[in-house]
């Protein structure tokens, strides 16, 4: 017994600490039909150089791509609540950037100049608050007497931990206590509810509905009167050892092909692991990820190989996430579960990415389009009509948003017009209130119903706020995207 322990070990040695040179693809070819042929290779396949180095490759790449998936939407926030943090000046007035601990409004709606949020709505003003919750903090809504807003309290996994606004917790003036998980002491008595969060710091992502000619003045006192402050304030005494802002993140070039694991390493450095990702955090340190720093120095080069290529390869896995974790129903892709995401890590993290701070579908519905009746690409040099039988049936409003598909940002038009909605007061309707919308880049005869597009691709994100049953369980059937024969 003794010898054969010996030999298995000396086996295992000898696969194992190989740095062979990279096989040639008849030889990886050779190994993977041997191993196919096998009722059960682990018992059947003598380890020796050749698998070992294929095997090293292998792992790495499957962990590399595992640690690219979960932890995107880590990394992603890290940069944006930073990037959030970052005040310019001065402020734009459609920035809701504000310093660390504040609340930060935008004051008038982005158009085709602003730059600095792909696919915003052109509905609704943002709300940012990037809060370090080393103690709560209490958070203050105004009374907005039944007009549509909702903070978003995020952790930074881009998991949505809790809505507070008009759906879930009415328009009524509130304070909600914002609290680390682990936290134990004593909260004012005016607290109205309380949100616990895992990470050690949370994003509230906010919405209030700009309605079309209104006195703006007066909505900017509306948003004035949302409060944050930490316990401490509101106990009286300024806690000393808050943070005022964020510890800086490391960049690294893009020609740095190992920057991502770089990244991850840091954002984990600065969030708690779930519990029930423990055991999942934990194979990273097969790759070099371990104690907030990612290294090579244990890797030899099949493993390298295999994280290089993982980490090209696991963004197009993400992509195509908007497929697989969506369904499609009449030309529109339409995505749910943005507020239970469970172990769809590829799905958080594409909708962290250019869809960041999206919603459940009882809160909001984004169906997005990308092609025509016929399945073609949508281009703006050709003419479309979308024709709406009624008005789509939400409890707030609905918006039909036209977005460049060169850089996700709204397309520059003569009519400054990016959207129709539920506000649109020059959208004209047929006797039996149905509508036709018309999608092209030269302007018709008639621009009443125009929607302006670029001259080449574009597409389109219908807005569904607080939508009806029958569009949650998908029975309202949103319209089609029609082609026509010639520019109208």
């Amino acid at each position: 017994m003794k010898s054969i322990i010996i030999t298995i070990g000396s086996l295992l040695m000898t696969a194992f600490s190989c740095t062979a040179q990279v096989l040639p693809d008849h030889k990886v070819q050779e190994i993977k039909d041997k191993v196919s042929q096998q009722a059960d290779p682990i018992i059947s396949v003598a380890p020796n150089a050749e698998i070992g180095a294929l095997g090293y490759y292998y792992d790495a790449k499957a962990v590399g791509t595992l640690a690219y998936e979960f932890g995107y939407s880590l990394v992603r926030m890290e940069q944006a609540m930073r990037e959030y943090t970052s005040v310019p000046n001065p402020k734009p007035r459609t920035s809701y950037r504000a310093p660390l601990n504040k609340i930060g409004w935008a004051k008038r709606l982005p158009t085709a100049a602003d730059k600095d949020m792909p696919t915003a709505n052109n509905d609704t003003y943002y709300m940012s608050a990037v809060v370090d919750l080393s103690e709560p903090y209490i958070l203050e809504t105004p009374n907005t007497n039944g007009r549509y807003f909702v903070v978003n309290v995020f952790d930074m996994y881009h998991n949505l931990v809790e809505y507070i606004g008009k759906r879930n917790t009415g328009t009524t003036a509130l304070k909600v206590a914002l609290i680390p998980e682990g936290w134990e002491g004593d909260l004012p008595n005016d607290i109205d509810k309380k949100v616990i969060v895992k990470t050690d710091k949370a994003w509230l992502w906010g919405r209030i509905h700009v309605l079309e000619g209104e006195n703006i003045k007066k909505l900017h006192l509306l948003q004035d009167q949302f409060k944050l402050r930490s316990l401490s304030e509101s106990k009286g005494y300024e806690n000393m050892n808050k943070q005022t802002e964020l510890p800086e993140m490391p960049v690294f070039p893009t020609s740095d092909s190992l920057r991502f694991y770089k990244y991850l390493a840091f954002a984990l450095s600065q969030n708690p692991t779930y519990t029930e990702d423990i055991s999942l955090v934990g194979q990273f340190e097969r790759i070099g990820i371990k104690g907030g720093k990612f290294s090579t120095d244990n890797l030899n080069e099949h493993q390298i190989k295999g994280l290089k290529e993982a980490a090209i390869e696991a963004p197009l896995a993400i992509l195509s996430s908007m497929y697989s974790s969506s369904v499609t129903s009449n030309g529109w892709n339409i995505a749910t579960k943005l507020d239970n995401y469970g172990y769809d890590f590829p799905f958080r993290s594409l909708i962290s990415g250019p869809y960041l701070g999206g919603q459940g579908e009882k809160e909001a519905m984004y169906p997005i389009r990308f092609i025509d009746s016929d399945n073609a690409p949508v281009e703006g040099k050709n003419s479309y009509t979308i024709t709406f039988d009624e008005e789509p049936p939400v409890d707030s409003f609905w918006s039909l948003t036209l977005y460049d598909a060169t850089n996700k940002l709204f397309c520059d038009n003569s009519l400054n017009r990016y959207k129709f909605s539920s506000e649109s007061k020059g959208l004209k309707k047929n006797k039996d209130g149905s509508f036709t919308i018309v999608i092209q880049n030269e302007e018709p005869k008639n621009t009443d119903n125009w929607l302006p597009a670029p001259k080449g691709g574009f597409y389109l994100i219908m807005r569904l706020y607080q939508p009806h049953q029958s569009v949650i369980d998908l029975e309202y059937k949103l319209p089609q995207l029609i082609k026509k024969k010639e520019i109208l």
